[in-house]
């Protein structure tokens, strides 16, 4: 039996938040690796769809960044 010397790395969770991301959210929207490093706690679908979660750059505004982006109004 081989022990690696490293944790297994937990990839049930969001890179960006941390929040919890589904094996399927991962096979669909992560990296090639399976990784999610955006998720829809922290993202717009449409920006998810577009690569965001894979790690991708994309041009759709980021609603970390851009007030009203995420669904809701924007906070005064």
């Amino acid at each position: 039996m081989t022990i690696a010397p490293w944790p297994p790395a937990d990839r049930s969770s969001c890179e960006y938040c941390g929040a919890h991301v589904t094996d399927r959210f991962r096979r669909v929207f992560g990296d090639d690796d399976d990784r999610a490093h955006r998720c829809n706690e922290c993202d717009s679908y449409r920006r998810l769809s577009r690569g965001s979660a894979a790690g991708k750059d994309v041009e759709t505004p980021d609603p970390e960044t851009s007030p009203g982006r995420h669904g809701g109004e924007a906070d005064a």
